[in-house]
């Protein structure tokens, strides 16, 4: 009786323990969560790098692993994040950089991370579009095993740094992931691509590189103009902890600053994303203060930088004219990689209107909403009809996406709420969209080398299931009801036609677009699935559609549905921050 009472007592205390050591993973998983979303992808990059060429088999199950972990914790950011709270959740921050400038003051750079209810679509997005992208990867191997190591690494690097943009809070840390992003797919595009993939990555590079440069002139003269209320209360010793900050403090401080009684060697300048939105933040008579007239050129400092900011973020969407190194990118691009790149990052340039353009020069963004808005229609249409006159069912996909972004930029220009939240569903959608739309080039040219429209007709009697996700695909691009691309285009319309800003004709004009659209979808359709089957292949190539293409195409096909029947799914995330961020146009 004794020893079973020792092993009773034992064996609780063994459970307590496990319990404990529980408990206190958990908890450090969820206050590190962000980080380890962001850094899962990058570790595992380093992994494949490491491990030897006898492991190749194991690359591609390994970056699959680490996506789907990735996706695993997005979700659970979705289930645990509050959707009436319009501020940034799950915030991380750390020191990184203090440097002190003398009379300039200190430089403070932190590493901060958060997410809102802008931020928290693509942050599921991203990983969803990862996912998609690891399988599909699974064909690099069959065109070259040697370079298999070099391709997974790449690809995980690519997608830490696509989900470090939509986590970051500091401008610089941003910026980072930003330019970084930049060298992994240089390389997928350069390497892995097809016959003209040096001309195209090299496009892409020296493009995207000069919107990076824009952005980063904006950036210095941020940097000058900004300071950390929090940090410069405690340097004037108000407060000895962060903690101690009170919003009575931080008004205090914002009182001092703005009638000029700061020394400014006392001054803490920053780069944080919630301290740049405010104005009460910007030293008086700095360049981007809106309290000083500063002019450049002739044009108002503060516009020249919305400027500037505007066309480094339209480079990445793109909007026309900025947009002819997409069709290049997209056509020379293994499938995999043209996935990602239309599913996600491309969704970086609209994000980086809200975040930063919009957010930061919400007065030039009243300003310019006009031009802004025409660009839009001008990229729906031209994108549209330059998508009609295409021959290459990869290059009309591009253009495809090129039109369809315009709808994004027309929400945003409307500066309301049914045309901010139209804006962010419509990134999301297109995100299912363009992938679902590259993927069905990807399985034609896998089996035949060509993506010519003109080569193929009546598929739909050799590939019977790729013919039916081929018209869920093309009938949800094109905008019908009950799927995702009908939501995205309505409430981007909505906004454009109900806002204060823009003219009612551009959203009416914007329709256009559409029946273009719908032109160029049913017309490759009609050409290439119905009537008697021909091809320049025997039939005997056309295999239907493998297992892993199921996979990826019924994923892609359920989320189109899903969230064109269930808007809400996405729409009551984004509900309170569009709210508060409409707030900064009144």
């Amino acid at each position: 009786m004794d020893s079973f009472s020792n092993d009773h007592f034992n064996y609780q205390y063994i459970f307590i323990f496990i319990g404990l050591i529980y408990h206190h993973i958990f908890n450090f998983i969820l206050e590190n969560i962000l980080s380890i979303l962001l850094f899962l992808p990058l570790l595992a990059s380093f992994a494949i790098l490491l491990l030897p060429n006898s492991l190749v088999k194991y690359y591609k199950w390994l970056t699959l692993f680490v996506s789907v972990m990735g996706l695993g914790i997005a979700l659970k950011l979705y289930f645990i994040f509050d959707k009436t709270n319009p501020d940034f959740q799950f915030i991380e921050q750390y020191n990184w950089i203090n440097l002190v400038l003398g009379s300039l003051g200190t430089l403070s750079i932190n590493y901060t991370l958060g997410i809102d209810g802008i931020s928290l679509p693509l942050v599921i997005l991203a990983p969803i579009i990862q996912v998609i992208g690891a399988i599909s990867s699974f064909e690099i191997g069959k065109k070259n095993e040697a370079k298999e190591k070099g391709y997974f690494a790449l690809y995980l690097l690519l997608s830490s740094s696509i989900i470090g943009c939509f986590l970051a809070l500091d401008f610089f840390l941003f910026f980072l992931f930003f330019e970084f992003m930049l060298l992994p797919m240089y390389f997928l595009i350069g390497i892995w691509g097809g016959k003209n993939r040096e001309y195209a990555s090299i496009k892409f590079f020296i493009y995207t590189l000069t919107g990076s440069i824009l952005i980063l002139l904006v950036m210095i003269g941020l940097f000058t103009s900004v300071i950390d209320p929090i940090e410069t209360a405690r340097g004037l010793g108000l407060i000895n902890l962060k903690a101690d900050i009170t919003p009575e403090i931080i008004g205090q401080i914002q009182t001092l600053l703005q009638k000029s009684k700061i020394p400014n060697d006392h001054l803490v300048h920053t780069l944080n994303f919630r301290f740049l939105v405010d104005q009460n933040n910007y030293i008086p008579d700095s360049i981007l203060s809106n309290s000083q007239q500063y002019f450049i050129g002739g044009i108002l400092a503060r516009n020249l930088a919305f400027i500037l900011m505007f066309i480094g973020f339209a480079i990445k969407l793109p909007l026309v004219p900025f947009h002819t190194w997409l069709p290049d990118a997209h056509v020379e691009a293994p499938t995999a990689i043209s996935v990602v790149l239309a599913g996600i990052l491309l969704k970086i340039g609209g994000y980086g209107f809200i975040r930063i353009a919009y957010s930061f020069f919400p007065e030039a963004a009243i300003n310019y909403a006009i031009p802004i808005a025409v660009l839009g229609l001008i990229s729906i249409i031209w994108g549209a009809y330059n998508a009609l006159s295409q021959t290459d069912l990869k290059r009309q996909i591009a253009f495809s996406s090129v039109s369809h972004m315009g709808f994004v930029v027309i929400g945003l220009a409307a500066l309301n709420e049914e045309g901010t939240n139209g804006a962010i569903f419509q990134m999301v959608s297109h995100g299912f969209l363009s992938a679902f739309l590259f993927l069905i080039v990807g399985v034609i040219y896998s089996r035949t080398g060509s993506r010519e429209i003109s080569n193929f007709q009546g598929l739909a009697y050799i590939m019977p299931r790729f013919t039916a996700f081929t018209a869920i695909a093309f009938f949800a691009s094109l905008g019908l009801p009950a799927f995702s691309g009908f939501i995205g285009e309505f409430f981007s319309l909505l906004g454009g036609f109900n806002s204060s800003f823009i003219p009612k004709w551009i959203s009416i004009a914007a329709t256009l677009g559409i029946v273009i659209g719908a032109a160029y979808f049913l017309y490759t359709f009609k050409r290439m699935f119905l009537g008697k089957y021909w091809s320049f292949v025997d039939a005997n190539f056309l295999k239907d559609i493998s297992t892993r293409e199921a996979i990826m195409l019924s994923i892609l096909s359920i989320l189109t549905i899903l969230t064109g029947l269930q808007p809400g799914l996405v729409f009551e995330i984004t509900s309170a921050a569009t709210n508060q961020f409409i707030q900064l146009f009144k």
